[in-house]
């Protein structure tokens, strides 16, 4: 398959993240089975942390307990209600669930990682050029994921090519709505103060490249290695690197 220059007319891009500026095996391979690896020591030193109780109200939530019927509610000793936790992380992240208690604690795991030096973000060859090429064009770049706008800053703030997070005006997450719902793309274009044909959305999602597109979103379809691919009889327009952009 062939991709000519693309010129496009827009005042904001909306970027996805895996998949899209990053390789989706770098969040798999590397990012995940960091979370699954340290979950339970991160959880012993931050038990009593002021924020734990909001994530593991949520995390009961993504995993549709009641209120009170979390099975980390129902052990006697810290060690076992940690163990209750870890189990219930790793059934979520098994099905690659995209919740927000899930990936708030995701987030704040990462963050251990990335500050420690432990994680270094990898994004492809060609994004940090467009980057600024894009922002000193005046296109307002914006991040909207699956991931927690924590994780976010924190994969943007200690990548291998330095910290990006100046090019990017803003982050976005499942407290928006979920990326697969029209409504959330409407949610984002209200807080960004522009009609939603002005903004372009990057993602390699064919679910995402539909919510959006209803939502009169312009939609780029990133062609990027080891993206899961696009139905064959897919017409939109489609990219494999940045390098083919320009906007007017």
């Amino acid at each position: 398959m062939t991709f000519s220059k693309t010129t496009l007319q827009g005042r904001c891009a909306l970027l996805d993240i895996e998949g899209t500026l990053a390789d989706i095996r770098f969040v798999y391979d590397v990012m995940f089975p960091y979370v699954r690896e340290h979950v339970r020591s991160y959880l012993e030193s931050h038990w009593d942390s002021p924020g734990m109780r909001s994530i593991l109200t949520n995390l009961a939530a993504d995993a549709s307990y009641p209120p009170d019927g979390a099975p980390w509610n129902l052990q006697e000793t810290v060690s076992d209600q940690i163990s209750a936790v870890v189990a219930c992380v790793h059934a979520l992240m098994d099905r690659d669930s995209k919740t927000t208690g899930l990936k708030a604690l995701q987030g704040v795991v990462w963050e251990s990682g990335f500050r420690s030096g432990a994680l270094q973000a990898e994004v492809f060859a060609d994004v940090v050029e467009a980057l600024k090429q894009w922002q000193q064009a005046g296109v307002d770049l914006r991040i909207y994921s699956s991931g927690s706008i924590l994780a976010q800053r924190l994969f943007f703030g200690h990548s291998t090519k330095g910290d990006l997070t100046g090019y990017f005006r803003k982050h976005y997450d499942t407290t928006s709505g979920s990326k697969k719902d029209a409504s959330s793309y409407l949610t984002i274009a209200n807080d960004i103060g522009l009609p939603p044909e002005q903004i372009v959305f990057f993602t390699d999602v064919y679910a995402e490249i539909q919510a959006a597109s209803q939502a009169g979103m312009q939609v780029v379809a990133c062609v990027r290695p080891n993206n899961v691919p696009l139905p064959s009889d897919y017409t939109g327009l489609m990219i494999e690197t940045f390098d083919s952009i320009e906007w007017n």
